[in-house]
This record gives C-alpha cells, sequence and structure tokens, in this order.
C-alpha cells in the first residue's frame, strides 16, 4: 500500500470508540506481526474531542510535553508512536491525534503544522486520497479486508471493501473504486463536499 507522508484518515471529530478504533485501523493486515508496519501508521492524523484528548494525557504519564503537544511513552511499533495536540485554528481550539515517526526529531512539529494548514482551509473539501482514508477508516473490519490467493500476485495484499452493485455485493481494491462506488461509501453528509487539491 502506497500512503501519502501525511494524510488525514477521518473526516469528523472521533468519539472514543472511534478513537480506538482508529489508533489500530490496519488490525487485520496480513503477516501483522511478521513486519515493521511503521510506513503504515506514520502521518495519520485525526480529529478528537477535548475529553479523549485529556482521558489520553491522564491514561499513562506521557514521553515527553510540548507547549501544544504530547507524546505517548508507549510506542506502537519501532518509533512510531501517538502525538497529540490541543490547537487553535481560524479561533476555535480544537485537538487532535496523529502518529510521528520520533526517530526523525522535527516529526512532531511537521505534523502540527499539516494539520494546522489542512484544518485553515475556508472551503470545505476532500480530495480523493481522503475520500479513500475516511471510507476504510469509517467501514466496520467485516466489511473490510485484504486482497488474498483470489487477486492478482501484483494485487495481494492490498484493501478491499464490499461494494453494492445490481447483481448483489462483492469485494474491490479501495484504491480502484470509482468515484460512484466513492460518493455511495461516503456518509450522506460528506458525498457532494467538493473536490480539494492534493497538497
Amino acid at each position: 500500500m502506497t500512503l501519502s507522508p501525511i494524510r488525514k484518515i477521518y473526516f469528523g471529530v472521533a468519539d472514543r470508540r472511534q478513537m480506538f478504533r482508529l489508533f489500530d485501523r490496519h488490525a487485520q493486515r496480513p503477516n501483522r506481526w511478521q513486519n515493521d508496519d511503521g510506513a503504515l501508521f506514520a502521518g495519520e492524523w485525526f480529529e478528537i474531542a477535548r475529553p479523549e484528548h485529556d482521558y489520553m494525557l491522564d491514561i499513562l504519564p506521557p514521553l515527553w510535553m510540548r507547549g501544544e503537544m504530547f507524546a505517548l511513552g508507549e510506542f506502537l511499533t519501532g518509533s512510531i508512536t501517538s502525538v497529540f495536540y490541543a490547537l487553535r485554528i481560524n479561533g476555535a481550539d480544537r485537538c487532535f491525534h496523529a502518529y510521528c515517526d520520533l526517530a526523525r526529531p522535527g516529526s512532531p512539529v511537521e505534523m502540527r503544522d499539516a494539520i494546522v494548514e489542512r484544518e485553515r482551509r475556508p472551503v470545505k473539501a476532500m480530495t480523493r486520497e481522503e475520500r479513500i482514508e475516511h471510507i476504510w477508516s469509517a467501514t466496520e473490519d467485516r466489511y473490510r479486508g485484504y486482497a488474498g490467493a483470489g487477486y492478482p500476485p501484483e494485487h495481494r495484499g492490498k484493501r478491499t471493501v464490499i461494494v453494492y452493485g445490481r447483481h448483489g455485493s462483492s469485494l474491490a481494491l479501495l484504491d480502484h473504486l470509482t468515484d460512484a462506488q466513492i460518493s455511495e461509501k461516503l456518509p450522506v453528509h460528506l458525498r457532494h463536499l467538493p473536490f480539494a487539491e492534493a497538497a
């Protein structure tokens, strides 16, 4: 799976249940414990509510706190850990979670700047990649998976989701969804947002 370095993976404010689901949205991946999966997580971010931000601050002692951000001392994999942000954007206080690679010392600041830049945009819009990532994040595990032996070798291990058509349901490669399929899979309030330019 090829992913951009920093990417918004969920539109809206995740509640506590959604937040914990998003922490490991790649849980079903093949060979989960056999690979260094840091690249799957590094750069992912989403918005949370203030109570969830404060809950995570209280649950474990942070690895460090710097101004509007803190990092968890419990690493997800390798040098990848959760960084939480409390930011003021366009006059509103908002909170976010991101996975940063602490082997790159500037990654938490780079992530903060990317979140602020993305969320300061005056027009609410989504890129195709953001739509794809939201669909993956919002789809229940039983309706998503990974391409297996029934797929050509070059597609095995890629993400799949169930789509519905005239002749019932079938699995489709997530990255190959048509615009119509993407629209059908998005929640109603996101379907008609304009397409944003990729950063």
